[in-house]
C-alpha cells in the first residue's frame, strides 16, 4: 500500500489537533489515522512525581524519536504497529497499546515534529499551524486545567520554566521546514480546502 505521511506542527495550543482531525475527517471514510507525536513521550514510571514535575518535556529528547520514525516506516511499508499511549496526568505511559493498520494517509501532529530531522525528512506534506502567543497560551492553561488534572501553579511554573523557551529554540525556528503555513489558528476554511484537495489529488495518483 502507498501511504502519504502529512505532519502538523506548531505551538503548544495552536490548533494542530484540531486542524489534524479536520483533515482526516475531510477524506474517505477509514482512509486516514491521526497519530500524536505527544504519545511518543518517555516513560516516567521510574521516578517519583516530584521529579516527574520538574523534567523538561518541549525537548526533543523528551519523545521517543526513533519509535515513531520506525512504526511510520512500518505503516508506510504495510505493517501494522502498536503505539504507545501516555498519561499526560502522571507523566507515564499506559501499559495499553494502540493498533494501527496500514492506511492511505497518515497525519502526525506534535509541536516538535519538524524540529527531529529524523522525523521531519519522512513527510510528504509538512504543515505549521502559525497562531498569536496569547491564543496559544490560554489555550493551554485550559486544556491543563480541564482535561490534565494540573493547577495553575503547575501550569505556570512548566510555561515560564521551560515550554516558552523551548518554544523559541526548537518549535518556532521548525517553521521554517514547512511546505504551507496555516495563518490565525486552525479555523481556516481555505486552508483546510487546499490541504483536503492536494490530498485527495495525491490519493487519485496513487489509485491503480
Amino acid at each position: 500500500m502507498s501511504t502519504i505521511l502529512v505532519g502538523i506542527a506548531g505551538g503548544t495550543g495552536s490548533g494542530k489537533t484540531t486542524l489534524a482531525e479536520k483533515i482526516v475527517a475531510g477524506l474517505p471514510a477509514g482512509g486516514a489515522w491521526l497519530v500524536q507525536h505527544d504519545d511518543y513521550y518517555r516513560d516516567r514510571s521510574h521516578l517519583s512525581p516530584a521529579e516527574r514535575d520538574g523534567l523538561n518535556f518541549d525537548e526533543p529528547d523528551a519523545l521517543e524519536n526513533t519509535r515513531m520514525a520506525s512504526d511510520l516506516r512500518d505503516l508506510r511499508a504495510g505493517r501494522a504497529v502498536e503505539t504507545p499511549c501516555y498519561d499526560f496526568s502522571t507523566h507515564t505511559r499506559r501499559t495499553a497499546t494502540r493498533r494501527l493498520e496500514p492506511r492511505p494517509v497518515i497525519v502526525v501532529e506534535g509541536i516538535l515534529l519538524f524540529a527531529v530531522p529524523e522525523l521531519r525528512e519522512m513527510f510528504d506534506l509538512r504543515i505549521f499551524v502559525d497562531t498569536p502567543d496569547d491564543t496559544r497560551l490560554m489555550r493551554r492553561i485550559k486544556r491543563d486545567l480541564l482535561e490534565r488534572g494540573r493547577d495553575i501553579a503547575s501550569i505556570e511554573t512548566q510555561y515560564f520554566g521551560t515550554v516558552r523557551d523551548m518554544h523559541a529554540v526548537h518549535v518556532a525556528p521548525s517553521r521554517r521546514h514547512a511546505h504551507i503555513v496555516v495563518p490565525e489558528e486552525a479555523e481556516n476554511p481555505e486552508a483546510l480546502d487546499v490541504i483536503v484537495g492536494r490530498l485527495l489529488h495525491k490519493l487519485s495518483q496513487l489509485a491503480p
